[in-house]
């Protein structure tokens, strides 16, 4: 027998996925890590964690499992993008990794457009100065920690440095490295002009392979500390969100998957590039080889309906406990209950913010038409319809670049709710359904290792032969009717408010 090993390092958790050849999986474990915030906006996890948690995982699924390390045909990595791991060149960490959601390069951003140019900077990379990318990251600690940044021989995302650890190459793969800013997103290769920009030498940056190539070898020292076989192959593996597409089945133009977890992100697939000069979405490249991916990003999509059940819904969560089931589950019921509309209430989904498809750090969240007559029932639809408008939105940005999306897999807690699915498909106008084997991008990976190893002829056939969908759900056209008018007015409530949430920041809090 052969296997696969998919490991996907998170930002609370690495998961380790063993699979057969026919996608099944076996066994998994998560081994959760902390978050450091030194300051106010900043987030950084120590690197040594992510190493051991993988470690760890991979050492209970070999011996949960009872399988023979030499059955294991290859392993492939995602995780988390946009991460700065530096390494001295002996390979040793020389500082925490600043992760995704750390906010403190606004000056950098400024820097990055001074020096390339905004426009300059979008056609190049596809994006436009962000924080969360790693490029700024790497200003920053230009800036800040100038003698550390004198040591510093090698740049690598988090999930580049379990591969590393495993096989002491030191290598990246596309659609991570698209992330990263440091790329001609178009040519798919290291950009010289923005790297001599920026003051980066090329030889700190890994080598760019595609998600399926074979980029190195477990070694003997990694062997022993994960019980994996030496010389057992590692390929390119994935961003998380481009490895979750894999495992979904999303791997041609015309499919898509929304994921309604903390944030919200819609994920298309494009045969050529792309890119949205007003920077409302990203242009990635694609874990497929040869392919472009479009991407929005709503901050606090399930976010939003978290805060709700924290903050007005105990007695929802005091009847699940009794129930014996998850409060989003009463939750959900009771929107059901309601009419589309929410009965005249909108619900803006601002609260961190938004990325996509309005690049605002200033915008809040509004309830807009709250009464007397309105109860948790009305607040629950308007959330779960107010953060579907949002990936409505994005997807009209999509269409706008030439994207056609004939169908759309719902991924994600939130693609949990029939409910949800129901009201994206009325609002996207295609067909929304989920996938029979949600192992997300654990699998994902897997899959490219497939196609590494030579078990898999493509990508692309090895998802047909996988990636099986169910709970397929239609457009009401009666229900999106209604939802046309309301998404008219939830667009309109943004572009009159945008001066006003500039001015709350202003205000002392």
């Amino acid at each position: 027998m052969q296997y696969l090993l998919g490991v996907d390092l998170g930002t609370s958790g690495t998961k380790t996925g063993l699979f057969d050849l026919a996608g099944r999986a076996i066994c998994a474990k998560t081994i959760e890590y902390p978050l450091y915030q030194p300051a106010n906006g900043w987030a950084e996890q120590d690197p040594s964690d992510w190493w051991h948690a993988a470690c760890d995982g991979i050492r209970y699924v070999l011996q949960k499992s009872g399988i023979n390390a030499a059955e294991i045909a290859g392993i492939g990595l995602s995780g988390q993008m946009h991460g700065l791991v530096m390494l001295d060149k002996d390979g040793i960490v020389l500082r925490n990794s600043i992760i995704w959601c750390d906010q403190r390069t606004t000056n950098e951003c400024v820097q990055m457009n001074k020096a390339v140019g905004e426009k300059k900077l979008i056609e190049i990379t596809a994006n436009p100065a962000l924080t969360g990318f790693t490029a700024s990251k790497v200003l920053w600690v230009q800036n800040n920690e100038p003698d550390l940044y004198e040591k510093c021989a090698h740049i690598l995302l988090p999930k580049d440095y379990i591969r590393y650890m495993l096989t002491g190459e030191y290598a990246t793969e596309m659609s991570d490295a698209s992330g990263m800013q440091l790329m001609d997103i178009a040519k798919r290769c290291w950009s010289d002009e923005i790297l001599s920009k920026f003051n980066i030498q090329k030889s700190m940056l890994g080598k760019l392979y595609e998600s399926p190539d074979i980029t190195g070898k477990v070694h003997r020292r990694a062997a022993e500390l994960t019980g994996l076989r030496e010389g057992t192959i590692v390929v390119g593996g994935a961003a998380d969100n481009s490895a979750a597409a894999v495992g979904t089945g999303v791997v041609r133009a015309g499919n898509a998957f929304t994921t309604l977890g903390t944030s919200g992100v819609i994920y298309a697939i494009s045969e050529d590039v792309s890119i949205d000069l007003k920077g409302r979405v990203h242009t990635l490249c694609s874990a497929v080889p040869g392919k472009w991916t479009l991407m929005s990003c709503t901050l606090s999509a399930g976010l939003s309906l978290r805060w709700l059940r924290d903050t007005c819904c105990s007695e929802e969560m005091r009847e699940a406990e009794t129930l014996g089931v998850d409060p989003y589950v009463v939750m959900d019921q009771l929107a059901e209950k309601v009419m589309p509309g929410a009965g005249g209430l909108v619900y803006l989904p601002y609260l961190m913010g938004e990325r996509s498809p309005h690049p605002d750090p200033y915008c809040r969240g509004v309830f807009f038409g709250l009464s007397a007559s309105h109860s948790r029932a009305n607040m629950i639809r308007s959330v779960m319809e107010g953060v579907a408008f949002s990936q409505r939105e994005c997807v009209d940005v999509f269409q706008e670049m030439g994207i056609t999306i004939a169908e759309m897999i719902a991924c994600g807690g939130g693609g949990r709710s029939s409910l949800w699915r129901q009201m994206l498909a009325d609002m996207y106008g295609c067909p929304v359904s989920t996938v029979k084997t949600d192992e997300g991008p654990a699998l994902g990976v897997a899959i490219l290792a497939g196609v590494g190893a030579g078990i898999y002829d493509s990508v692309e056939s090895a998802c047909d032969n996988l990636i099986g969908k169910k709970n397929i759900q239609n457009p009401n056209l009666a229900t999106r009717k209604v939802y046309e008018d309301y998404y008219k007015l939830y667009k309109q409530l943004y572009a009159d408010l945008r001066e006003s949430f500039k001015n709350l920041a202003k205000l002392p809090k």
